[in-house]
């Protein structure tokens, strides 16, 4: 009989060293990225940013903001090599565990259109879509509206 090893997954408060890591990720994920200056000053700021670590390698990482019993989903990211594996819902599961624990009672994200694979992760978790942002995106072909999703969170 083998033993199958299973990964060790954690997930962490982002930290200065890792920026360079979670900015190369943001760039081979996404055709328009945050730059590497947009992480720090999330960091900077104070902003709950973590990282998802699969046996210590970042495979992932979240911010959030928080403000006035709201929390909304700034970035949320699996890199390629680890998609397809349960970890973006992971991920978004601690996110919404952390918007909780600090006094959230609802969510909100932006979403394009042109991923549906997030879209329905967000809708299997329980958000809906409530509106949409015209013309927020940039887009190859001009700009890319963006559908404005909320949570309403429960008590633990």
């Amino acid at each position: 009989m083998v033993a199958v090893i299973k990964p060790v997954i954690q997930v962490r408060a982002m930290r200065a060293e890792d920026l360079a890591t979670v900015s190369a990720m943001e760039n081979i994920s996404y055709d328009f990225p945050w730059s590497a200056g947009v992480f720090a000053d999330c960091v900077k700021a104070g902003h709950p940013c973590w990282v998802l670590c699969v046996d210590a390698d970042i495979a992932g990482y979240g911010i959030l903001s928080m403000g006035a019993g709201e929390a909304h989903v700034l970035n949320i990211c699996i890199g390629p090599d680890f998609r397809g594996r349960g970890l973006g819902r992971h991920l978004l599961g601690r996110l919404l565990d952390i918007a909780r624990w600090n006094g959230a009672e609802r969510v909100f994200l932006e979403v394009r259109p042109s991923n549906p694979l997030a879209k329905s992760l967000y809708e299997s978790v329980g958000f809906n879509e409530i509106g949409r942002r015209p013309r927020y995106y940039p887009a190859h072909d001009g700009r890319e509206d963006a559908i404005v999703m909320a949570l309403d969170l429960l008590p633990s």
